[in-house]
């Protein structure tokens, strides 16, 4: 009988344990909307920020933005967590999201 009732509170804890770290897991994945890209682009507009026109750059996820290309931090009225850990730049007239750090691409509007 006391094997049989530490096994289950050795279980219960167990499972509580594989719980709690489910219900604290964070994701580094953040969704972008169209109505965001509006918005940075507008932002841009009105802080007069150039567009960084290059024909032979086409943005893509993943690739990282050259330190020679001003990021600018995002707009306040674009809601996401953590903000800031991304920037934007406008590239070819499209808002393009990079991460602070690795300034590499995230998203990107066309």
């Amino acid at each position: 009988m006391r094997k049989s009732v530490l096994s289950a509170v050795a279980a219960s804890a167990l499972l509580a344990g594989i719980a709690a770290a489910q219900t604290t897991t964070t994701t580094t994945t953040t969704e972008w909307t169209n109505q965001q890209g509006t918005t940075i682009r507008e932002y841009s507009v009105t802080k007069q920020y150039k567009s960084y026109d290059d024909p032979n750059m086409r943005p893509t996820v993943g690739m990282q933005v050259p330190e020679s290309v001003t990021v600018y931090p995002l707009p306040e009225t674009v809601i996401i967590p953590d903000p800031a850990r991304y920037r934007y730049v406008i590239i070819n007239q499209s808002p393009v999201v990079v991460e602070t750090q690795s300034r590499r691409v995230v998203h990107v509007w066309e």
